[in-house]
């Protein structure tokens, strides 16, 4: 959504915000009135092109029904950990991390708190990682992931050598990166891969303020490691994976209604707090997913 502020988003996939015009994104909300066929008042609609406005009339065929039943009534779930954040999470790691059960590789997650990343070290665990750590910006973050979210450790960027805490909680490498940040974070933690180890570039929030091409370019020594120890960085959109959706979507709702994976979200009320929110999540003020509720009737926006 901050690269949709640009008039060229840098990505074919999604268009810049048009002036004058209703600001979107992600979203879900109940019909209150329909013609269209498939869908009947009452249902709880989603689309990644919801208008940040409290009533809208939108055309059907970017509409897509949603079963509560699959969250438990948790409906912003549907917006975080059983939509696209999750999806991203899952299938990344499926296609990009090549974790394989009962190997000893150890993932690393950067942007840990946040709505990717604080599944993305859950399902690292899940699907066969013997340790997992996790970087974010505040102690009240890391002792969130450590006590709640399975991490096996975490590090604060912001006390002290990143470098030297990841030799420490990583003595033999890093196998998995799970990339939220990019940056010098990134850099750090590219120079301990392993040979033959593995970067899932989710996002790079550190250079999205930047005139940079996506993903961006590493410098020149931080390269010239990647490609001597033969780490993979390739860029990773869910959205071609579509194929993959509907049995992802089963697989997190499984996981959650068992108790294995643990959804934590950041819900701020009101349409005129939309901006300070958005900054929040720029800032890491969010923990999990940030979600705006904009209207009493059940209309939820994604940040």
């Amino acid at each position: 959504m901050r690269c949709r502020m640009n008039e060229d988003t840098g990505s074919d996939y999604i268009s810049p915000w048009q002036l004058s015009q209703v600001v979107d994104g992600g979203g879900i909300g109940i019909i209150e009135e329909s013609k269209h066929t498939n869908f009947t008042k009452g249902d709880f609609m989603t689309s990644f092109y919801w208008p940040w406005q409290t009533k809208v009339i939108l055309d059907g065929n970017i509409l897509e029904k949603v079963d509560p039943q699959l969250v438990d009534g948790h409906l912003s779930y549907f917006l975080g950990a059983i939509g696209m954040p999750g999806l991203t999470s899952l299938i990344g790691i499926q296609e990009k991390g090549h974790i394989t059960a009962e190997s000893n590789q150890t993932m690393v997650v950067s942007g840990a708190a946040g709505a990717c990343g604080s599944l993305a070290g859950q399902i690292g665990h899940l699907m066969g990682c013997s340790r997992v750590v996790g970087i974010c910006g505040t102690p009240e973050k890391c002792l969130l992931l450590t006590s709640e979210l399975g991490f096996d450790a975490a590090i604060n960027y912001k006390e002290g050598s990143v470098a030297e805490q990841l030799r420490e909680l990583c003595p033999s490498g890093v196998d998995v990166y799970f990339d939220n940040v990019g940056g010098d974070i990134s850099d750090t933690v590219i120079s301990q891969m392993n040979q033959n180890s593995h970067i899932i570039l989710c996002g790079q929030i550190s250079q999205y303020n930047k005139d940079v091409p996506y993903p961006p370019p590493l410098p020149s020594a931080v390269e010239a490691i990647r490609k001597e120890r033969n780490i993979t960085r390739e860029r990773f959109l869910v959205l071609n994976f579509k194929d993959k959706f509907a049995s992802g979507i089963l697989q997190l709702s499984q996981w959650f209604k068992e108790g294995k994976l643990k959804i934590k979200e950041t819900m701020i009320n009101g349409l005129e707090n939309m901006g300070a929110a958005f900054q929040s999540m720029m800032t890491g003020g969010n923990i999990g997913k940030q979600i705006v509720c904009i209207s009493e009737e059940t209309s939820l926006l994604s940040l």
